[in-house]
């Protein structure tokens, strides 16, 4: 009989030998010797823990420091680095062991495999230079189904669990899956997020660790739609975010759930978000931030209230941008109501369904596939003219990002192919 992919990809052996092949070399986690940075220690004495957006360690190593505690790798920095054709060899190695362990995998499951070593292999390099957390990311192809989200979050905690940050987009299915991995004791990267709600509700029903607002993004959405200049509105909602996390965190001590400030597109954002949980930086943003010479004296927390966002005219698309940092009572009220009936869902149509149950009917959509596929030729910022009638503007910022990665892992998958069949 025909394994299910969940079936398939859980299976013991199969994760043995995918761990051995992905810890082969792996000598433990390192220390890269880099002296302070004050512009750093700022941020940290205002209450973030600092990370590095990145999977390159020659660009990470470029601005390092005590101060920094982790890295994040994503589907597209993967890419970067794959299509360089610097692990063209150790891809190879790996097609040729795992065919060798496994000869009656089918090609689909192969690739996806190999892609699940060479991440694993990247985010170990990281660990073994710079001893720190890092953030792995799962495979997009996975981001509806909850089973196999869990079984693969896992494996890839298993590989390293001193240091590995599960990170798992955010879809109906991925509430589900965190839930199942927090409960694990798997640490979870919520990520893909792009409003308070979204976050309020990942705190309550699904307790991961850690949980995003992809900020950068937001101003590109208000320029590249002509609506204004998107001054503020990426800090304004990580910081909403970031408030009611606090509150959240203050009324439950059983969650824990923290705030991370990503997309971070320019030196001044780093400067305006001290005091959120995390920052996550690109290296480039980073080296700009140190290299503006910033008043250290004047780095301290702000509110969400500090930043005014200038709204469209336009009433329907002005509420809609305002849902971004707004969490209402009824929105609370199904979150709790969520959580007491979690243990029922089976699906992340079921939480579908009992959001439009519950009066909440634009927090997800059931995007179908020609959608997706039409997001995914759109890039990371889509056309709200199109979209505006139909999704929530959180939502469809959260599928064009999961469909970006998807673009993303398909030319890495495409390369992997070619190189190992």
């Amino acid at each position: 009989m025909t394994k299910t992919l969940t079936e398939l990809h859980s299976d013991e052996r199969l994760a043995r030998t995918a761990a051995e092949i992905a810890l082969d070399g792996y000598e433990g986690p390192g220390r890269f010797e880099a002296p302070g940075r004050p512009e750093f220690a700022a941020l940290v004495s205002a209450g973030s823990e600092l990370w590095l957006d990145t999977g390159d360690r020659a660009a990470a190593e470029g601005v390092w420091s005590p101060e920094i505690r982790g890295l994040t790798t994503n589907n597209t920095l993967i890419n970067q680095v794959v299509q360089t054709g610097a692990l063209d060899a150790t891809i190879r190695t790996v097609g040729q062991r795992m065919r060798e362990a496994w000869p009656e995998m089918s090609p689909a499951g192969l690739v996806m495999e190999v892609a699940f070593v060479l991440n694993a292999r990247i985010g170990l390099a990281l660990v073994q230079r710079f001893g720190a957390k890092v953030s792995v990311e799962l495979h997009p192809d996975i981001a509806d189904d909850w089973e196999a989200t869990v079984a693969f979050g896992k494996r890839y905690f298993a590989i390293c669990p001193d240091h590995f940050i599960i990170k798992v987009p955010m879809t109906p299915a991925g509430f589900l899956a965190v839930r199942a991995l927090s409960a694990a004791g798997v640490p979870v990267n919520y990520t893909l997020g792009f409003s308070a709600r979204q976050n309020h509700f990942a705190a309550i029903f699904s307790r991961p660790a850690y949980v995003n607002v992809f900020l950068g993004r937001l101003g590109s959405l208000m320029q590249e739609n002509g609506l204004g200049s998107g001054a503020g509105i990426g800090e304004k909602v990580t910081l909403a975010s970031q408030e009611t996390l606090e509150r959240l965190r203050a009324e439950d001590p059983s969650i824990s759930t923290r705030q991370i400030a990503a997309s971070l597109r320019a030196a001044p954002q780093v400067a305006a978000l001290a005091g959120v949980d995390v920052h996550t930086i690109p290296p480039k943003v980073a080296r700009d931030y140190l290299d503006s010479s910033p008043d250290l004296s004047s780095i301290r927390r702000r509110s969400s209230g500090e930043f005014t966002v200038e709204l469209p005219s336009d009433a329907r698309l002005a509420a809609m941008l305002r849902a971004l940092w707004e969490v209402t009572p009824e929105f609370d009220a199904f979150c709790r109501k969520a959580e007491a009936e979690a243990d029922s869902l089976r699906s992340g149509r079921d939480l579908l369904r009992l959001a439009q149950d519950s009066g909440i009917g634009d927090f997800f959509r059931d995007w179908p596939v020609e959608e997706q596929l039409e997001l995914r030729k759109g890039g990371k910022i889509p056309d709200l003219g199109r979209w505006r009638d139909v999704a929530a503007v959180d939502d469809l910022m959260s599928q064009a990002a999961l469909q970006s990665f998807a673009a993303d892992q398909a030319e890495l998958d495409e390369r992997i192919g070619r190189l190992i069949f």
